[in-house]
Protein backbone atom coordinates (compact mmCIF):
# COMPACT_ATOMS: atom_id res chain seq x y z
CA UNK A 1 0.00 0.00 0.00
CA UNK A 2 1.17 3.47 -0.79
CA UNK A 3 -0.47 4.85 2.36
CA UNK A 4 2.46 3.77 4.56
CA UNK A 5 5.02 6.59 4.26
CA UNK A 6 6.02 5.93 7.89
CA UNK A 7 8.11 3.05 6.53
CA UNK A 8 10.61 5.51 5.06
CA UNK A 9 13.39 6.82 7.28
CA UNK A 10 12.72 10.40 8.26
CA UNK A 11 14.87 12.98 6.47
CA UNK A 12 16.16 16.14 8.05
CA UNK A 13 16.65 17.85 4.69
CA UNK A 14 14.26 19.31 2.18
CA UNK A 15 14.12 18.16 -1.43
CA UNK A 16 16.06 21.27 -2.41
CA UNK A 17 18.92 20.31 -0.07
CA UNK A 18 18.81 16.71 -1.31
CA UNK A 19 18.98 17.97 -4.88
CA UNK A 20 21.97 20.19 -4.06
CA UNK A 21 23.77 17.22 -2.50
CA UNK A 22 22.91 15.06 -5.51
CA UNK A 23 24.15 17.74 -7.92
CA UNK A 24 27.48 17.76 -6.06
CA UNK A 25 27.65 13.96 -6.28
CA UNK A 26 26.86 14.04 -10.00
CA UNK A 27 29.60 16.64 -10.58
CA UNK A 28 32.01 14.34 -8.73
CA UNK A 29 30.98 11.36 -10.86
CA UNK A 30 31.58 13.35 -14.03
CA UNK A 31 34.92 14.63 -12.77
CA UNK A 32 36.11 11.11 -11.86
CA UNK A 33 35.11 9.72 -15.22
CA UNK A 34 36.84 12.57 -17.08
CA UNK A 35 40.00 12.15 -15.01
CA UNK A 36 39.90 8.46 -15.86
CA UNK A 37 40.16 9.42 -19.52
CA UNK A 38 36.62 8.54 -20.53
CA UNK A 39 34.93 10.37 -23.37
CA UNK A 40 31.92 12.36 -22.08
CA UNK A 41 30.07 11.61 -25.31
CA UNK A 42 30.14 7.95 -24.31
CA UNK A 43 29.08 8.17 -20.66
CA UNK A 44 26.92 11.26 -20.12
CA UNK A 45 23.71 9.52 -21.20
CA UNK A 46 24.37 6.71 -18.71
CA UNK A 47 24.50 9.06 -15.74
CA UNK A 48 21.43 9.46 -13.54
CA UNK A 49 19.61 12.75 -13.27
CA UNK A 50 19.86 14.77 -10.08
CA UNK A 51 16.37 13.63 -9.05
CA UNK A 52 17.23 10.00 -9.79
CA UNK A 53 20.25 10.33 -7.50
CA UNK A 54 18.00 11.74 -4.77
CA UNK A 55 15.66 8.75 -5.18
CA UNK A 56 18.65 6.38 -5.03
CA UNK A 57 19.82 8.10 -1.83
CA UNK A 58 16.41 7.81 -0.22
CA UNK A 59 16.17 4.16 -1.27
CA UNK A 60 19.66 3.47 0.10
CA UNK A 61 18.77 5.04 3.43
CA UNK A 62 15.73 2.81 3.65
CA UNK A 63 17.78 -0.28 2.80
CA UNK A 64 20.31 0.67 5.48
CA UNK A 65 17.54 1.22 8.03
CA UNK A 66 16.16 -2.22 7.11
CA UNK A 67 19.40 -3.95 8.08
CA UNK A 68 21.17 -3.51 4.75
CA UNK A 69 19.23 -6.25 3.01
CA UNK A 70 18.81 -5.60 -0.70
CA UNK A 71 15.08 -5.52 -1.40
CA UNK A 72 13.32 -7.95 -3.68
CA UNK A 73 12.00 -6.57 -6.97
CA UNK A 74 8.49 -6.26 -5.50
CA UNK A 75 9.78 -4.55 -2.35
CA UNK A 76 11.90 -2.19 -4.44
CA UNK A 77 8.86 -1.17 -6.52
CA UNK A 78 6.83 -0.60 -3.36
CA UNK A 79 9.63 1.45 -1.83
CA UNK A 80 9.88 3.61 -4.94
CA UNK A 81 6.13 4.26 -4.80
CA UNK A 82 6.46 5.23 -1.13
CA UNK A 83 9.21 7.69 -2.01
CA UNK A 84 6.98 9.24 -4.68
CA UNK A 85 4.13 9.52 -2.17
CA UNK A 86 6.30 11.19 0.46
CA UNK A 87 8.23 13.39 -2.00
CA UNK A 88 5.80 14.37 -4.80
CA UNK A 89 8.51 16.48 -6.46
CA UNK A 90 10.39 13.25 -7.22
CA UNK A 91 7.45 11.41 -8.79
CA UNK A 92 8.71 11.75 -12.38
CA UNK A 93 12.13 10.35 -11.42
CA UNK A 94 10.51 7.50 -9.49
CA UNK A 95 8.32 6.54 -12.44
CA UNK A 96 11.37 6.51 -14.73
CA UNK A 97 13.03 4.04 -12.36
CA UNK A 98 10.05 1.76 -11.76
CA UNK A 99 10.37 -1.32 -13.90
CA UNK A 100 14.07 -0.96 -14.57
CA UNK A 101 15.90 -4.16 -13.74
CA UNK A 102 19.30 -2.71 -12.88
CA UNK A 103 19.14 0.56 -10.99
CA UNK A 104 22.14 -0.23 -8.82
CA UNK A 105 24.84 2.25 -9.84
CA UNK A 106 24.45 1.49 -13.53
CA UNK A 107 26.47 4.64 -14.29
CA UNK A 108 29.51 3.50 -12.29
CA UNK A 109 32.31 2.23 -14.55
CA UNK A 110 33.57 -0.15 -11.85
CA UNK A 111 30.14 -1.74 -11.38
CA UNK A 112 29.72 -2.10 -15.15
CA UNK A 113 33.09 -3.89 -15.41
CA UNK A 114 32.27 -6.23 -12.52
CA UNK A 115 28.79 -6.93 -13.84
CA UNK A 116 30.18 -7.43 -17.33
CA UNK A 117 28.03 -4.70 -18.84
Amino acid sequence: MVSEPAELPRRRASVEVLRAEAADELATLIHERLRGGEDPWEFMEDLPTVDELVVFTLRAEHIEADGGLRPTAARNQRLLRLIAAEYPELTRAVWRLIGQENTHRRWDAVVRVVDGR
